[in-house]
């Protein structure tokens, strides 16, 4: 067995890593049924921003805004996935939209997204990953 191949990220480690690429999940759950989307973001000061477009993500943010998001990331040798928790939230006045609008933040696909989700983070954790073979199960 190889020693250290989970290694568990601080906090600054995890958010920094969370800022590094733009595409993450948001897991939400409406009366009991969970559902996963992915979508860009971005990370920084203790939230995580998105945008959306009317539908599934918008209504289930509002009917319940405690939601967990997660990044991850990878290359031959290793990789990485920060999972943060926190209350959702649709941005509403003009003041965020308009600060929220200045954010590195575009749709991938041309579809129209007016609305802000503004994620306030709680609680944040995250593990870097050494990849390899798997060790004999039953070693001689």
């Amino acid at each position: 067995m190889v020693d250290n191949v989970v290694h568990v990220l601080t906090d600054d480690e995890a958010w920094e890593l969370l800022a590094s690429v733009s595409l993450g999940r948001i897991a939400l759950s409406v009366n009991g049924q969970p559902d996963i989307f992915p979508v860009n973001h971005h990370a920084a000061d203790g939230r995580v921003v998105f945008r959306t477009g009317e539908g599934t993500k918008l209504s289930e943010v509002a009917v319940n805004g405690d939601v967990a998001f997660e990044a991850d990331d990878h290359t031959d040798v290793g990789g990485w996935s920060v999972v943060v928790k926190g209350t959702a939230r649709v941005l509403i006045s003009t003041h965020e939209i308009a600060e929220a609008d200045e954010l590195p933040l575009r749709p991938w696909i041309p579809t129209l997204k007016y609305n802000y989700v503004e994620i306030a983070v709680t609680e944040i954790s995250g593990r870097r990953f050494l990849f390899g073979p798997e060790p004999e199960r039953y070693p001689v």
